[in-house]
């Protein structure tokens, strides 16, 4: 069994990883969270003592104190003067004291109403309900817990029903708490900016609050929802590791807390700032799903155990195998000033050079002439197609690709015929100005009728074009919440715009299940598993340098599958940071991810298109591996570091990508040691001939030769001799 009771504990058990709590009568605690324990007999129990300011329960045992006790949920006024997991106000204050009144366990996934979930694989998983009640507020408050069988996960969210008759309001509802004992910990964060997103950080925990938001009305390119803990001298290949990873899109909170007495408690769920809920009598409140990776066998091992995850459990079913097609992007080729005839060479050259999907950007409806109007107007522009969308569709696909659109329906455009319709539907304050960015503002999502306009105008895209791949973009975030008829409607905006857009992004990707949806955000400003249940690919950064890449890459490896990340091949001088990069190094880097290119193919020389086409074909033989087989990171970006070497390893054949930033003068080459192979089998080359045993690469390892010259990279790829 997965999950039971024995006498007073609960027994959460995934494949290796266990959570082990203890019923005490009215109380619920969490005894330990790691590396699966079948027989549990409190050999890490608190030592109940009397600790100084440390409130007691009662008055004649002042060595019980909810300040000094791993809890399951924590709350304020009681006595725990660490975070709160919930705060709710009702009658005159927030006082709360959650009693155990029973559990159940349910065959199957027990879903968070309204948001997004992961899916059965198996159909063989297994939750836990834990039912506590203060019946003073007379609030019910039920804990989640769901065990995927075959992994090292388990899942958690919390749901909050007013048993009452009068309305309560939700201040603070966190989608999991862990207690975790005294020790030296390692913290994990992915953080960053617009085009230079999931950067890795990494700080050793101490006594305060370390806390990673946002309140961007999106997870944002700044902080990513999720977070690693680990034993302070965890590495790639060993030690223990726990992340923490939110299923949500919009404002998020999680906070690692290391008391005075040394204990942490580590929280995530909704962002309390711009954040109130309003539950009348009767009415239930779910938090966002929170999923929780374990692994003994270091970050790699937690790797390994996260993509796996992702891939079979939040990518939509249909696409978590699917091979990615290669594309090509006309937005950094042309950005708005193209013609019928210019996207016709381009998608020419993309299929001469072997290329798969041609994807039409930004620019193609209304008088979107420039970034400054028009968003909103979803009317084709047939003067500047030089006739319909159908036909341009038709002549591309009769080449043998495949058509892709850049959509962007979250956004308006003050100069447009939607904004002059209806200005009420944009996110605003009453009497204040409007706030722009890229000069544009949002559509209210909280409104149902908003809701209703994006699904019509997708509808009318794709029901009557046919369209294999859809670019969905949001290049602000959201400024202004106050448009709500009262406070409260107004606290809740933020929270019903993700409800309602996941709502939308559900209904559109079931109804048009064939169409493969790439999610962006000016690059990986919604990189989150929210977006990623509905749309299986992200645009990772609108960053294209290649080495500027390697760190955008390596941070988003650690936790979500290469299958999901798009990266594209672009122009020298790039045009992010304008630095001059060999094709053949921009070529081995977006092979690290889903292969695309996103520059003007016309304008290279046949030398050039002779790499492009190269690169393509390469690929082709190598994508399955890359796309689908298992990483290691080898050489990390991290420290400063010159070198990166990144692994991916499948049934029947390995690729090493190691790239070389500054070229060095006298200095011996590096020799990367190959990890996840079989010493017993040997592997080919393929850029030589020559056959390796698997010890002898894992062992003594590959020598990396680089001519002189920066920016150089060189890609094996090796396959088992049978």
């Amino acid at each position: 069994m997965a999950i039971y009771k024995k006498e007073n504990l609960f027994y959460i058990h995934s494949k290796d990883m266990s959570i082990i709590l203890e019923q005490r009568g009215d109380y619920l605690f969490q005894k330990y969270i790691g590396r699966r324990i079948d027989k549990y007999n409190y050999s890490n129990a608190i030592i109940e003592r009397d600790h100084s300011f440390s409130a007691n329960p009662t008055q004649d045992n002042r060595d019980f104190s909810m300040d000094t006790t791993r809890q399951v949920v924590g709350v304020t006024g009681l006595g725990d003067t660490r975070q709160p997991s919930i705060r709710i106000q009702h009658s005159n204050n927030e006082l709360l004291h959650f009693k155990y009144v029973g559990y159940s366990i349910e065959k199957g996934i027990v879903e968070s109403e309204k948001l997004p979930n992961p899916y059965s694989r198996q159909d063989d998983e297994e939750t836990l309900i834990i039912n506590l009640i203060d019946k003073v507020a007379n609030i019910r408050l039920n804990v989640y817990y769901t065990v995927y069988t075959g992994t090292n996960t388990i899942t958690t969210f919390t749901e909050v029903i007013n048993l009452g008759n009068e309305s309560i309001t939700i201040h603070e509802q966190m989608s999991v708490m862990l207690d975790l004992p005294k020790q030296e910990y390692k913290v994990k964060s992915f953080q960053g900016a617009y085009a230079r997103e999931k950067t890795v950080r990494e700080i050793i925990l101490d006594q305060g609050i370390f806390q990673v938001s946002s309140n961007r009305g999106a997870s944002g390119h700044s902080h990513t929802p999720s977070i690693i803990m680990s034993d302070i001298d965890t590495s790639e290949d060993y030690g223990n590791a726990l992340s923490i990873q939110l299923m949500y899109s919009g404002n998020f909170k999680i906070i690692v807390q290391q008391s005075q007495l040394g204990e942490v408690r580590l929280l995530a769920g909704l962002n309390s700032e711009n954040f109130m809920w309003e539950l009348e009598e009767g009415k239930t409140f779910n938090s966002p799903v929170a999923v929780i990776n374990f692994s003994d066998q270091g970050f790699t091992g937690l790797t390994h155990e996260s993509q796996l995850f992702v891939k079979n459990h939040i990518i939509p079913k249909k696409y978590s195998n699917k091979i990615r097609p290669i594309l090509v992007n006309n937005w950094e080729a042309t950005y708005f000033d193209f013609t019928k005839n210019k996207l016709i060479e381009l998608a020419k050259k993309a299929k001469e050079t072997g290329i798969e999907l041609f994807v039409l950007d930004d620019g193609w409806f209304g008088n979107r002439s420039d970034d400054r109007r028009a968003l909103g107007d979803w009317v084709v522009n047939e003067s500047k197609l030089g006739g319909s969308l159908e036909e341009l569709i038709t002549e591309i696909k009769s080449m043998g690709l495949q058509f892709g659109i850049w959509v962007e329906p979250e956004m308006i455009s003050e100069e447009s015929d939607l904004y002059r319709a209806h200005p009420e539907w944009v996110i605003q304050a009453p009497d204040r100005p409007h706030t722009y960015s890229r000069s544009q503002l949002v559509l209210d999502l909280s409104k149902d009728e908003v809701a209703e306009y994006i699904k019509k105008m997708l509808d009318s895209l794709l029901a009557n074009h046919d369209i294999d791949y859809i670019k969905w973009d949001m290049n602000r975030n959201i400024t202004n919440l106050g448009n709500g008829s009262t406070y409260s409607e107004t606290m809740r905006q933020s929270h019903q715009y993700i409800v309602n857009l996941y709502e939308i992004v559900d209904y559109v990707t079931k109804k048009y299940p064939n169409v493969l949806f790439e999610s962006c955000s000016g690059g990986g400003g919604r990189n989150d598993l929210g977006m990623m249940r509905y749309f299986p690919q992200v645009w990772a950064s609108d960053n294209t340098d290649a080495i500027d890449r390697l760190a955008i890459q390596y941070g988003s490896s650690y936790l979500y599958p290469t299958i999901s990340m798009g990266a594209h091949v672009s122009v020298a001088p790039n045009h992010q940071v304008n630095r001059v990069t060999p094709l053949e190094t921009r070529g081995d880097v977006a092979m690290m991810g889903n292969l695309g290119y996103e520059l003007d193919l016309t304008q290279l020389s046949i030398e050039e298109i002779d790499i492009v086409k190269e690169q393509v074909e390469r690929y082709k033989t190598i994508r399955e591996t890359i796309q689908l087989g298992k990483q290691y990171r080898l050489i990390n970006p991290d420290n400063h570091s010159n070198e990166t070497a990144v692994e991916f390893v499948s049934d029947h054949q390995v690729v090493v990508t190691y790239v070389r930033i500054l070229s060095m003068i006298e200095q011996m080459e590096t020799t990367v040691k190959l990890k996840g192979l079989d010493p017993d089998k040997f592997y080919k080359l393929e850029n030589d001939g020559e056959v390796y045993s698997g010890s002898e690469l894992m062992y003594a390892g590959l020598t990396m030769y680089l001519p002189a010259g920066d920016f150089l990279s060189k890609q094996l790829i090796l396959n088992i001799v049978e």
